[in-house]
């Protein structure tokens, strides 16, 4: 096989998890050797900028994440770049304002990978996944904010549902809301392998080739303990207001919800105008500010599924400022 990490094992480095579609990603922001600024939004274990890093030999970085754990990795996976690195503690909704007062505005390349990470799924402590036990937490950055357990413990059964419905895609949102308002009154929830056995007794098995119904669970109460959908509105608008004009956004989502929000906001971007169809003469003033580069969302190749299954879900899209 032609392995997709070549170039990573040449340098000799060791990069553990490896991210999703990182050739895609390369080809988008390569910068022949310029001066570029580029911005990791959604540095995580630091796999893209370590891979950008080494394709632009000159470019300077900042990578910002939430998740504090996630920086720490970061650094440590990028110190072969020292000097040309920056780290930023935040969130990627605010990227524009973080690359201001870093003197990266006007960046030449924007990187937003959304969703939660490999290492954050595996460290059971983090309750994101319910393959572990662990404490039903599931917050990016722990420093604040309401946990998961205390969404299920507190929210009313009016709110859990359209929670389960919204970001979970569950049919049976309803019906499982009120099955957690039941369950609480007696025990409180606490614990991430108490939460999946309780879903499958009140859900029932998983239809074959379908997705395991905790995993849907899981996904939508840790889109709501982070607000993943509006930072994802946000951090869009953020990433378009911090590239020149000619810099290139590359956004990588996971599953339907985030795409359509990333397609939705390109297709938007790149329109002359959005008036309602039928009016006479264009009323809305509407500035095309970007030119969509994906004319259809980009997927992981055969060899990248092979040796990274966790490439499956992702999508990726990438638009240029006009």
């Amino acid at each position: 096989m032609s392995g997709i990490y070549d170039g990573e094992c040449a340098a000799g480095l060791d990069f553990g998890h490896l991210p999703v579609l990182p050739r895609e990603v390369c080809s988008f922001l390569n910068f022949s050797g310029a001066e570029a600024k580029l911005i990791d939004g959604t540095v995580g274990n630091g796999g893209h900028s370590a891979r950008l890093a080494l394709a632009n030999p000159a470019a300077r970085l900042l990578c910002i994440d939430r998740d504090e754990a996630a920086l720490r990795r970061a650094a440590e996976r990028l110190e072969f770049a020292r000097g040309r690195v920056e780290f930023a503690h935040g969130e990627f909704a605010m990227l524009d304002e973080i690359a201001q007062s870093r003197g990266f505005d006007g960046a030449d390349g924007v990187l937003l990978d959304i969703g939660v990470s490999s290492p954050q799924l595996d460290d059971a402590s983090r309750g994101f996944s319910w393959r572990g036990d662990g404490p039903l937490d599931m917050r990016m950055d722990r420093s604040c904010g309401i946990t998961a357990a205390e969404m299920l413990n507190r929210y009313d059964e009016a709110v859990l549902a359209r929670i389960f419905a919204e970001y979970g895609e569950l049919h049976s949102a309803r019906k499982l809301a009120s099955a957690v308002v039941r369950r609480r009154r007696e025990r409180p929830f606490e614990r991430t392998c108490e939460l999946a056995e309780f879903c499958e007794a009140e859900l029932g098995r998983t239809a074959p080739g379908k997705l395991p119904l905790p995993t849907l669970v899981f996904q939508a109460l840790r889109i709501a303990v982070n607000d993943e959908l509006g930072q994802l509105e946000r951090g869009l608008q953020a990433a378009l207001r911090a590239l020149r004009p000619g810099g290139t956004m590359v956004v990588i989502s996971f599953h339907s919800l985030e795409d359509r929000i990333v397609k939705n906001f390109m297709r938007t971007a790149a329109a002359d105008c959005v008036c309602p169809p039928g009016l006479p003469v264009c009323v809305c003033g509407k500035v095309r500010e970007a030119e969509v580069l994906t004319r259809k969302v980009v997927t992981a190749m055969p060899d990248e599924l092979a040796e990274n299954r966790r490439s499956a879900p992702a999508r990726l899209r990438a638009a240029r400022k006009i």
